[in-house]
Parts: structure tokens; C-alpha cells; sequence
């Protein structure tokens, strides 16, 4: 694959530049199952429909067809759970979640990911999505297969982080 760069001028970042070097969606880490692709994501309803609306151009505009966006402020009844499942960023900042390379955290790093980028961040990153696979067990526990009424801001927290929590 030739490498394309890619250079982003949002809200956030101003001149980053960054290579696509593996075909989108493919070439994952062997430990990196997602089983969301970042379209299905947006489709379905995460981050209460605010989260990288200013950052569009970057990825292919068919992520964003049928997207549940939110023009104005985060709006949870856009969450395919309809619940609040997500921490402020200055959370994430305070802990230290965030790479100054994807200042939105896991979801823009996920989103680059998947369309082709490598970057020294992606080990812990892939940590961090692994680590999240305690609240499948945890919904598995107590939840009946299925009920999807069950436990909805942990459901919802696990499509922020690409687990498919309709399918526990």
C-alpha cells in the first residue's frame, strides 16, 4: 500500500499530519477484535451525537451518512441506549487517558485506526479496549441474553469502545 498522508485542521488539532499505512478496516493487532466498525458506531448512536462533528472531512463521508449527530450539544437521547454513558474529557485529561496525538481520546484514535493509521499510542490503546471487556462479563452476569433493558449505561458504555452490547 503507498502511504497517503492525511492532515487535519479541526477545533482541536491545527496541521496534523499523520500517514495512512494499512488498507482501512483491515490489519488490525492481533489482539484488536472491535467488533464495531466506527460507521456502525455513529449509525447507531454514541457520545450522545457530539463527538467529532467538527472533524468530518477526515474520515470517509459514508461514516457520517446516516450518523446520529447532534448539531448543537451532546444529546443522550442520540445514544442507541438513549442513556449518558460517557465521562467529561477534562475527566480523561485529569487521568491521563489522553495522547496528545488523538486530543479526543479512544474513539478518534479507534476512528484512525480503523482507516489506516499506526502510531505509538496503539499498544495501550489496545489495553484499554481489552480491559473494557470486564462489563461483557459483567452484563453476562446479570443480565438475561438479550435484555437489552438491562443495564443500559453499561451497554452503552461498551459501544463507546466497539463491543457490539446488543449481541450479550
Amino acid at each position: 500500500m503507498v502511504k497517503r498522508l492525511i492532515v487535519v485542521n479541526d477545533l482541536m488539532q491545527k496541521n496534523y499530519r499523520y500517514y495512512l499505512t494499512e488498507p482501512s478496516g483491515t490489519n488490525f493487532h492481533c489482539e484488536f477484535m472491535p467488533q464495531l466498525s466506527p460507521k456502525s458506531m455513529l449509525q447507531m448512536g454514541v457520545f450522545g451525537g457530539k463527538y467529532m462533528t467538527d472533524c468530518i472531512k477526515e474520515f470517509p463521508a459514508d461514516w457520517f451518512e446516516s450518523a446520529r449527530l447532534s448539531a448543537h450539544k451532546r444529546d443522550p437521547k442520540l445514544n442507541y441506549f438513549g442513556v449518558n454513558a460517557s465521562q467529561s474529557l477534562s475527566i480523561w485529561r485529569d487521568k491521563g487517558w489522553i495522547h496528545y496525538e488523538d486530543p479526543r481520546g479512544w474513539f478518534q484514535w479507534y476512528c484512525r485506526y480503523y482507516f489506516g493509521r499506526r502510531c505509538v499510542d496503539d499498544d495501550r490503546q489496545i489495553r484499554r479496549w481489552r480491559q473494557m471487556s470486564r462489563h461483557v462479563g459483567q452484563i453476562r452476569k446479570n443480565c438475561a441474553y438479550g435484555d437489552l433493558d438491562c443495564r443500559p449505561k453499561q451497554r452503552q458504555a461498551l459501544l463507546h469502545w466497539a463491543y457490539d452490547s446488543r449481541e450479550i
